[in-house]
């Protein structure tokens, strides 16, 4: 290896499968292309990193699990001090959770870890893909660069406020209630959070997840027997509520009921809100602020619904002590909640 070699960052690329590894085919597009076969689509890439790849799974990203999650995890782990940085390339429709999920399994981490993948498969003549893989491995290349993010279009998102927003547009990922962490363009990345001094503990890999997490997305006049049904099932509920949050009370049965037996139950409910932008805040109403005084109740507050999920089936991976969950819950992770006294 030649002196300019050797000053190039080492970057480990994991392929999961998705759009961006897709082809055509009888059923419809598949995912196809291997890691090794990705790397050639961006040859360019190799003028600022030495860049290596590695195929962990090649899943359309409908059928991500959290054993996937703990899988790429574990990869990043075992190949953690070889390399400077990382990329994942992933499907979209799942990419926010496992970029959340990924938040919670891997802290702390000085090393970035990217999460990218394209509307478009890269064999394609027009395709965002190449532009989106040629970014991450540039932003994942960058000393500033560290921790969980998603790269794509341009855009550099914290791990745990990625959301995808369209289906089709290549923009199609927001950052949800908090700022874009950079932007890339014509290969130049352009910071707004240049914090990576703050970063004060040590690199730490978690290994357990609970997935016994539900949603209920409540809509109007919806039977409170469901939740009765999803309490024999999980071990956690989040309830999507309307607005800033509160628990409807409808004749065809009592939530407050349904919800007093889950907490009688040891069982975790979490409040949040179906509204994208601006979060939760359930002492407005009075159909919030008494449900949450009487039971306890947590609240997401501004975190996305990716990262109150993965979140929680992190903490319930480590405790099912309802004080040691509620202290974990409001803990910030990789920027995911601005949640203070005072709301």
């Amino acid at each position: 290896m030649n002196i300019t070699e050797q000053k190039k960052k080492r970057i480990l690329m994991i392929a999961t499968g998705g759009t961006i590894a897709s082809k055509r085919s009888e059923s419809g597009l598949k995912p196809l292309i291997t890691s090794e076969e990705l790397l050639g689509y961006v040859p360019d890439v190799r003028q600022f990193c030495c860049v290596d790849a590695l195929q962990v799974l090649n899943i359309d990203s409908t059928n991500m699990q959290p054993s996937h999650w703990l899988l790429i995890a574990a990869a990043i782990e075992e190949h953690y001090e070889e390399y400077d940085g990382f990329v994942i390339c992933h499907g979209t429709d799942t990419m926010a959770y496992t970029a959340a999920a990924l938040s919670y399994l891997i802290q702390n981490s000085p090393k970035p870890v990217v999460i990218t993948g394209a509307q478009k498969p890269i064999d394609l003549e027009i395709t965002d893909a190449k532009t989106n893989l040629s970014d991450s491995l540039r932003f994942a290349s960058c000393d500033k660069a560290y921790g969980v993010t998603i790269v794509f279009d341009g855009k550099v998102i914290a791990g745990t406020r990625g959301k995808k927003e369209r289906t089709k547009s290549y923009n199609a990922f927001s950052s949800i209630n908090f700022p874009y962490i950079a932007a890339i363009q014509d290969g130049h990345i352009i910071f707004y959070l240049d914090d990576k001094a703050q970063l004060a503990e040590p690199v730490r890999f978690y290994h357990q997840l609970d997935s016994r997490v539900a949603l209920l997305k409540l809509i109007p006049s919806l039977d409170s027997g469901v939740l009765d049904y999803l309490a024999d099932h999980y071990d956690a509920v989040i309830i999507e509520s309307f607005g800033v949050g509160g628990i409807p009370t409808y004749d065809s049965g009592d939530f407050h009921k349904a919800v007093e037996n889950w907490v009688n139950a040891g069982k975790i409910v979490v409040m949040t809100t179906q509204v994208t932008n601006e979060g939760s805040n359930m002492s407005v109403y009075e159909v919030g602020k008494t449900i949450k005084k009487q039971f306890g109740l947590l609240e997401a507050y501004d975190m996305t619904l990716e990262a109150t999920v993965t979140k929680l089936m992190w903490i319930l991976g480590q405790t099912k002590d309802t004080g040691k969950v509620r202290e974990l819950f409001y803990q910030t992770v990789n920027r995911d909640m601005l949640f203070t006294s005072t709301w």
